[in-house]
């Protein structure tokens, strides 16, 4: 039901997602009368009275509206009807409801959001947080690390990914105190044999490929994440601009079409959609709130690989082997930090 544009979108990426994954099936949320009969006995309709607005403030979606289509999917999750729920609704009503219902796992603070993003060598990294957490302590980084770690493996079926954190600079003396702090803790981490620490990346390393994981703070996270929706959006207005204007630009764009219309399909944010909540006893996934029927069809996907390969028990596991690093109160700021959480 969510999104901006609800069922006209993600009615059609459920039928198609069904015909590519015959051994799938799908709960459908919401309200009935909107949805529809689903024409397909792998989908089953769950009745939901209320739909939590994109604009609607996080107190009212997760006090007021208790059978939103929205929390009754979280709810699916929670009484184990359902592996995983996805959403392309309002994404901060969505992680308190999903912290709410499904709670975090022991030896996380926080839950983040983490997606991937294109890069130069024809795969993509994954990066977290994006915009769960504007503000974040080392230890919170260090937990994202361990989090996104499980994720790639999941996703590639890679023992050990490699982890870079998102600074100013390479260098160690470079960054703020909490990034110094956080850096330390993952070269700890990677000296015991937790994880693999690159070391500090910079922004365009996101890009390269240089490392697997990017891990950085939700404000940072989602400013790189906007970034990027914006070139493929910025190369297909280019092209419609040109072609409209002399013969002599439309002949200079026929002859770049194809180049450009290749780099526009890599950097397309769409195939790339689909963001895990990490940290929560359950899994959830984010749609883009503007996603298309390819783009939520997608996310499903990523969601189903997670499920089918059993992302949560993995995460769990990581984390357990990673309990003596994340000691007790080691979520709790330093004095004059700030520790709002973007709900």
């Amino acid at each position: 039901m969510g999104g901006d544009h609800g069922v006209s979108v993600t009615l059609p990426a459920c039928r198609n997602f069904l015909r590519s994954h015959p051994d799938a099936r799908l709960v459908l949320v919401g309200m009935p009368e909107r949805i529809g009969i689903p024409g397909d006995d792998r989908m089953t309709v769950v009745a939901a009275t209320e739909v939590v607005g994109m604009d609607d403030p996080v107190e009212v979606a997760l006090r007021k509206k208790k059978d939103s289509s929205m929390r009754v999917a979280v709810q699916q999750v929670k009484d184990g009807a359902a592996q995983v729920a996805v959403s392309a609704g309002n994404t901060g009503a969505l992680m308190a409801i999903s912290r709410y219902l499904l709670k975090t796992m022991d030896g996380i603070d926080r839950p983040a959001i983490a997606t991937q993003l294109p890069n130069a060598r024809g795969g993509a990294t994954t990066v977290l947080d994006l915009g769960a957490n504007v503000d974040c302590t080392a230890e919170h980084l260090l937990q994202f690390a361990f989090m996104g770690s499980a994720l790639v493996s999941v996703l590639r079926d890679t023992g050990n990914p490699t982890i870079g954190l998102l600074n100013i600079g390479e260098e160690v003396i470079k960054g703020n105190d909490t990034i110094k702090r956080a850096g330390e803790l993952l070269r700890a981490a990677d000296a015991a044999g937790a994880l693999r620490f690159h070391g500090n990346v910079e922004g365009n390393d996101i890009f390269k490929g240089t490392v697997d994981i990017v891990v950085c703070d939700g404000f940072v996270g989602n400013v790189a994440l906007k970034a990027t929706e914006g070139v493929a959006s910025m190369i297909g207005d280019f092209l419609r601009s040109e072609f409209s204007r002399s013969i002599w630009t439309r002949a200079a764009a026929v002859v770049a079409y194809p180049v450009l219309s290749a780099f526009k399909r890599r950097v397309d944010h769409r195939r790339y959609n689909g963001a895990a909540l990490l940290g929560l006893r359950g899994l959830v996934f984010k749609s883009h709130g503007s996603a298309d029927s390819l783009a939520f069809e997608q996310a499903l996907a990523r969601a189903y690989d997670a499920a089918r390969n059993q992302l949560l028990d993995r995460v769990q596991t990581r984390i357990a082997l990673a309990r003596p690093l994340l000691a007790p109160g080691a979520g709790s700021a330093p004095s004059g930090s700030s520790t709002q959480e973007n709900a």
